[in-house]
């Protein structure tokens, strides 16, 4: 199979890495790619991953069998239509099922509507009256600007004041932040669980738990995620299963009962408390960084899942997993997820990977030969082990070799799930 991927961070990579070891594949090419990904694939640089018409082109010259969508923007800006309305087939929603990402407020409604369980909410096309109903509701309290905003338009304020001022902070998400949901907050332990569907048939990966806060005890400003490990043990077999028939198959079921198809990827982020869990929000994709430690331990080809959903027959897929447990530490710029220096050169990748890491490309580039960061999350330095604490032992000891300047990483990543 000919295979172009669309992305170019640490989610993409990891898909890279893993797509490349099917038998299946014949060419591969990513757009943008990364210094990471062109280990795997060929990398065009001069697309945007935005320009729907020149990469359904690009996929016409290169005789490609499936686009892979890795970021959320393409699949809510409808890449996935205009693939298919030229014969092309693609792994990810479309644009109308890409909306449960893609718009807080279809995915609020559409759970409300059909009984899944998430939090009470309220929906404001009016700043003042969003205001009005945080000093009802009082604090905790969530507020959320409605479309995309990179992981990052969420505000959980602790007190009352700080929740008014999220309402006029929801602004600095453009149009995103012009509709706001104000959900009530839930105490628990969050976890990420993603599934494979063909609009039909689910298949849940294994759960991991993502770090969202910038520092250590889960404090700071939220982030597009500091880190993650897998298997999260919160999701036992019970709570699997519940997950499953109580949050999965609803949600396809309910699109489906909409006029909505939704084939690809379904990421819910769940909070659970007391064996029960509730949806946070749904992506339309995988997760970052939680793909770094879900494919690490898959045993299956993924390649052969991927064109299962986009052809609608995975009926008869199965996916066999690794026992062992992997963690992923993200290396961020200093000053992340605020303003950051560029282009600072990033020395021991080739140590970190001599002592076993996978070291995930999120925000590098090459400069006059060298490699240097290019965003705010750097890297994602990867280990998998037996157990979960030599996991997290091996990946500090990696991380330790690599530097650049103002580098910051969070050190209690896992800490939660080994106490």
């Amino acid at each position: 199979m000919n295979v172009l991927l669309i992305g170019g961070g640490g989610r993409e990579h990891a898909l890279a890495w893993k797509i490349s070891q099917s038998p299946k594949l014949e060419k591969f090419f990513a757009i943008p790619g990364s210094p990471g990904i062109a280990n795997f694939a060929e990398c065009v640089g001069n697309i945007s991953i935005e320009d729907n018409a020149a990469l359904v082109t690009f996929a016409q010259e290169k005789n490609i069998d499936l686009v892979v969508v890795g970021p959320e923007a393409p699949l809510v800006n409808g890449l996935v239509d205009a693939l298919n309305a030229a014969g092309i087939k693609a792994f990810g929603p479309r644009k109308v099922a890409a909306n449960i990402e893609g718009s807080k407020i279809f995915a609020k409604s559409l759970m409300k509507k059909y009984g899944i369980p998430t939090a009470d909410f309220g929906i404001f096309y009016n700043p003042e009256d969003a205001r009005n109903y945080i000093r009802k509701k009082g604090a905790p309290i969530v507020i959320k600007a409605n479309g995309l905003a990179a992981g990052k338009g969420v505000i959980v304020a602790q007190t009352l004041d700080e929740a008014l001022n999220a309402v006029d902070e929801m602004r600095n998400f453009g149009d995103a932040g012009n509709k706001i949901i104000v959900e009530d907050f839930m105490d628990g332990e969050e976890a990420s669980v993603l599934a494979l569907t063909d609009g039909e048939k689910i298949i849940p990966l294994i759960a991991a738990q993502d770090h969202k806060r910038v520092d250590d005890g889960d404090k700071g400003l939220n982030t597009g995620g500091m880190g993650a490990y897998a298997p999260a043990p919160i999701v036992d077999e019970k709570l699997a299963a519940q997950i499953e028939e109580k949050i999965l198959k609803p949600t396809i079921a309910a699109l489906k009962a909409e006029g909505i198809i939704y084939r690809g990827c379904l990421y819910a982020g769940l909070m659970i408390a007391d064996g029960v869990a509730k949806v946070v929000e749904f992506n339309c994709r995988f997760g970052d960084p939680e793909t770094q430690v879900i494919l690490p331990l898959m045993e299956s080809d993924l390649l052969e899942l991927m064109n299962a959903c986009a052809e609608g027959n995975l009926s008869d897929a199965k996916i066999s997993w690794s026992s062992d447990s992997a963690v992923c530490v993200i290396m961020a710029s200093g000053g992340y997820p605020k303003s950051y220096k560029k282009n600072l050169p990033i020395d021991g990748v080739t140590k970190a990977k001599a002592l076993g890491a996978m070291i995930f490309h999120a925000g590098t580039k090459i400069k006059d030969g060298e490699l240097v960061t290019s965003g705010g999350r750097v890297l994602g330095v990867t280990t998998t082990a037996p157990t979960l604490r030599e996991a997290v032992d091996k990946v500090y000891k990696c991380v330790e070799v690599i530097h650049f300047d103002g580098v910051h990483y969070r050190r209690d990543i896992a800490a939660r799930a080994l106490k």
